[in-house]
């Protein structure tokens, strides 16, 4: 008989130690302060450094464990660097992406090659050195921001889009070589969330609407609504679940087409 006491305990985060890159803003903030909120010590690995030190000051002041590193996924010593000065590593979250949207045929080599860099490059180097360390401890759990552009896409993000597929091939990948050692490796595929890489959208109401309206719920998602699903992959409570596509989007793959028959 399972002890009760294993229940309650599924999403304690108590002595886990977690890097999120990203965690300056957006998706990244809200999963480094709700892993922190169930008990690991976080790591708050940005680009801007004032910014993720913005978000580890408020996670301490608020009686959780945090510190500050910048970092660069464009750059591998960066990347290495950080993750070798934090020490063992339980739980790893990277989210940095761009996007431009302009039609394949518009898109220019320096544009394209910039999108590959930091959104599929940047999250290789990530999760590469990460599996090295859990390798290493024996166990952890990887989670990727990919995005339900993996799955659908639409005119002016296909770079974005093939990016993003990328990712969960190479999550799914990952997971495959490394789950013999205890490390599992997941993908989370956000919908419309409101973050700084969407902030253009928010000045065209026409395109925001009819994003909102496309998904089951009728609205955008906030940040804060990614850092469940986060801390679910990062405790024990998916101990079971790896090489996976956790949708977060509303109900927007769930719909079909964008005009609703009358009935």
């Amino acid at each position: 008989m399972t002890d009760p006491d294993v229940y309650g305990s599924l999403f304690d985060l108590s002595g886990k130690r977690a890097v999120v890159i990203g965690a300056g803003s957006g998706i990244g903030e809200a999963g480094a302060r709700a892993l922190a909120a169930h008990g690991a010590e976080v790591l708050c690995a940005d680009l801007s450094e004032d910014a993720a030190k913005a978000v580890a000051l408020d996670i301490t002041n608020s009686g959780g464990s945090a510190a500050t590193a910048m970092v660069d996924v464009g750059e591998r010593a960066s990347v290495e660097n950080v993750l070798e000065s934090f020490g063992s590593i339980d739980i790893l979250v990277t989210t940095p992406a761009i996007n431009v949207r302009k039609r394949l045929l518009d898109l220019s080599e320096k544009e394209a090659e910039r999108v590959l860099a930091l959104n599929l490059m940047g999250t290789f180097r990530t999760i590469k050195a990460a599996g090295r360390s859990m390798l290493a401890s024996g166990g952890g759990s990887i989670i990727a921001i990919s995005s339900i552009r993996s799955q659908v896409v639409e005119p002016g993000q296909g770079m974005y889009a093939a990016t993003k597929a990328g990712v969960l091939q190479m999550i799914r990948t990952l997971a495959a070589e490394l789950g013999p050692d205890g490390v599992r490796a997941n993908a989370l595929a956000p919908g419309v969330v409101e973050t700084p890489l969407t902030e253009q959208i928010k000045s065209h109401p026409e395109w925001y609407n009819a994003y909102a309206a496309k998904g089951a719920l009728g609205r955008w998602a906030q940040p804060i609504e990614m850092a469940g699903p986060i801390v679910f992959l990062a405790s024990d409570a998916a101990s079971y679940v790896t090489g996976s596509l956790l949708v977060v989007d509303g109900g927007w793959l769930a719909v079909d087409g964008r005009f609703t028959p009358p009935l």
